[in-house]
């Protein structure tokens, strides 16, 4: 990405601003797209170091706004879409919203870099789009399932770009991250949610403990969405990202207090847990095509990059609101 101008969707979040900074410090030119509001808020590309942001390009605006779009990504060697909306909870009182970010946004990105001739775009996916898995480890011809609003709008978004690609041979690549952690990830997360809780009182709240979950620490994916935007003939595929191990929820839990040293009461809240045919039991990865294709695999263990989560919540316990858990 040496010298290569990149633009990041959704830099404003978690793996957005993680993905902007490691490209700017790598030497590409970042144009990173932080969601527009009235408080001219960068979200969390504000946390990373001063030096690294001034050399990064942050526009602000809207991805369903078309004609921004087209202005956006005209110029962009490769296109890095992230930009969604994503907490599961939310997606069964506001769908329609999720549509319209999630899949009409997509729609307009595809179009941007249609007519501007872009070399790649990078689309994000999610785990979530298999719903509760019919077999494990999960490779990508796993099918499809929708069970959330959330996950049902990104099936829409993969199906989008996947359409782009055999329509109009877009040089679309899907990337499907399974469930990444680090710092600067909000505590609607469950591994946040609970790190803050037990660093800052005596009780932690949390849903069910019982869905299995592949967790992979945030460098993993920022290589990962990488890899996708640089290998040489990989255009038209889907790539899994994740470890191949899977945790509960429990045990995640258990990982998180060892790594705090706290022994807080556990409070579970049966009315957190979604509802029953929405709940996704166990997500576990195979990122087999990925090794092969792009040669990536997770390289941090649960117990480091827990601890090195831990680390940065302690030292950036303000951000977290008291009493808001597993949002």
């Amino acid at each position: 990405m040496n010298e290569k101008t990149a633009l990041v969707t959704g830099a404003g979040g978690f793996i957005g601003s993680h993905l902007a900074a490691t490209l700017a410090e790598s030497g590409a030119h970042v144009r990173a797209l932080a969601h527009y509001n009235s408080r001219n808020d960068w979200g969390q590309l504000q946390r990373i170091p001063p030096q690294t942001l001034s050399e990064i390009d942050v526009w602000s605006g809207d991805i369903r706004d078309p004609f921004f779009t087209h202005r956006l990504v005209d110029g962009a060697d490769v296109v890095f879409h992230l930009a969604a909306l994503i907490p599961i909870p939310y997606s069964y009182v506001a769908p329609s919203e999720y549509v319209d970010t999630n899949i009409k946004g997509t729609l307009n990105v595809l179009e941007a870099v249609r007519s501007d001739g872009s070399a790649r775009l990078v689309h994000t996916s999610t785990s979530e789009t298999y719903g509760t898995a019919i077999y494990t480890p999960i490779d990508e011809d796993h099918p499809l399932q929708g069970q959330s609003p959330y996950s049902a709008s990104k099936i829409g978004a993969d199906k989008l770009a996947e359409s782009y690609w055999r329509s109009f041979e877009t040089p679309v690549v899907t990337v499907r991250p399974f469930n990444t952690y680090g710092p600067r990830q909000s505590a609607r997360a469950f591994l946040p949610s609970v790190l803050a809780q037990a660093l800052s009182g005596e009780v932690v709240r949390v849903g069910s403990l019982d869905p299995v979950r592949d967790m992979n620490y945030v460098s993993d994916t920022v290589r990962g969405f990488i890899a996708a935007g640089t290998a040489a003939g990989v255009e038209g595929k889907t790539y899994n990202l994740g470890s191949g191990v899977g945790v509960t929820m429990r045990e995640l839990l258990e990982t998180a207090l060892r790594a705090v040293g706290t022994d807080p009461i556990i409070e579970v809240d049966t009315e957190r847990v979604r509802p029953e045919k929405s709940e996704v039991l166990e997500l576990i990865c195979s990122a087999e095509r990925a090794r092969r294709d792009l040669g990536w695999s997770s390289e941090v263990s649960l117990a480091d990059g827990v601890q090195r989560t831990a680390e940065w919540i302690s030292e950036n316990l303000s951000a977290f609101k008291p009493g808001i858990y597993n949002v």
